[in-house]
């Protein structure tokens, strides 16, 4: 019996749309064995693409989609009108069970908002949120939501930690993870009000880990396995983190080639700081899945180049494998 993930991949999303996806299908079943890929999309260029590969054919199926979403539609009105689009063709192979995770680097927008519809929450789940792993100095931390609810209220906030302390443990394999929300302080009267309503929430919770609040300059550090937030404050900690990242990573390689001393060193340290650097980088971590939906939803980054575009659909194993939506469908009913 074939046991392989199968993940639908929009392979007309995202700025490196359809080459670095495609490219990054075909890296992914050419690392492991046991996932098969539906790349939606328009059938003749996505073959093309293809035509400069090698790889099992029996392991990557084109699905034809003739339309497009583009970041600058609405949401509603491109998912209920595009029905032949790749996002919602894409997301209906899951819905339908023909696929077991979604993956696009494509409008984010479209993305939450064809989760929702077509795919569906989870019964009891207030609010799907966004939630990318971020690199820290101990490894990773989940940021929760990052992106979907701009606007939450704290029941949702709740959810959120739940369902990231079930990821956590269950995809990362960190037993009883650290939870915490963001704050301007550690002291428990601090904040505003959204996060003074939930704080005493998050520590009446008894199947959560729950450590107080963060400061954001403690995220780097790994002060936390789940960092709890609403969307706007998720989503600018989010770009932060990965500009300063890029940034430094810039200043670094340039003062190593200022001098011929400094090049020298350079050489020697060559290995141990690539390794080093690799280590934060947010593409090696793959996409951001939106927890608390029927089906595996996985939103990259528009930018995406075919190596993030691969680990976004390789996460989708552990994902699946882990039954992780069955875990936080539980979670939530104990709740209830």
């Amino acid at each position: 019996m074939d046991k392989s993930v199968r993940v639908a991949v929009d392979a007309m999303g995202g700025d490196n749309a359809p080459g670095q996806i495609v490219k990054g299908a075909v890296e992914a079943i050419n690392e492991r064995k046991d996932i098969k890929v539906f790349l939606v999309g328009k059938e003749a260029e996505i073959r093309s693409e293809l035509k400069q590969y090698s790889y099992d054919y029996d392991r990557i199926i084109v699905v034809n989609a003739d339309e497009v979403i583009t970041n600058d539609e609405a949401p509603v009105m491109a998912i209920r009108r595009k029905k032949n689009s790749s996002v919602v063709v894409a997301l209906s192979l899951v819905k339908n069970g023909e696929a077991d995770a979604f993956v696009s680097a494509g409008s984010t927008g479209a993305v939450l908002v064809g989760g929702q519809l077509i795919v569906g929450r989870i019964k009891g789940i207030e609010r799907p949120p966004l939630a990318p792993l971020i690199p820290t100095v101990n490894g990773v931390s989940l940021l929760i939501d990052c992106g979907a609810n701009v606007d939450a209220r704290p029941s949702h906030l709740v959810q959120f930690a739940k369902m990231g302390s079930v990821y956590m443990e269950n995809v990362i394999g960190i037993k009883n993870p650290r939870v915490a929300i963001v704050n301007i302080g550690t002291e428990e009267e601090k904040g505003n009000m959204l996060v003074k309503e939930t704080f005493p929430l998050l520590k009446n919770c008894n199947d959560i880990n729950f450590i107080g609040s963060i400061e954001a300059r403690e995220i780097p550090n790994g002060g936390a396995d789940v960092i709890v937030c609403e969307a706007f404050v998720g989503n600018v900690i989010l770009k932060l983190y990965e500009g300063l990242g890029g940034a430094l990573i810039g200043k670094i390689k340039t003062g190593l080639m200022s001098t011929t001393k400094s090049k020298i060193g350079a050489m020697l340290c060559k290995s141990a700081l690539k390794e080093t650097l690799k280590s934060f980088d947010a593409s090696s971590y793959g996409g951001a899945p939106m927890l608390g939906l029927k089906g595996l939803v996985v939103k990259s980054h528009g930018n995406s180049k075919s190596v993030e575009v691969k680990n976004s659909i390789l996460q989708c194993i552990t994902f699946t494998e882990q039954k992780i939506n069955e875990k936080i469908r539980l979670n939530i009913q104990e709740e209830e």
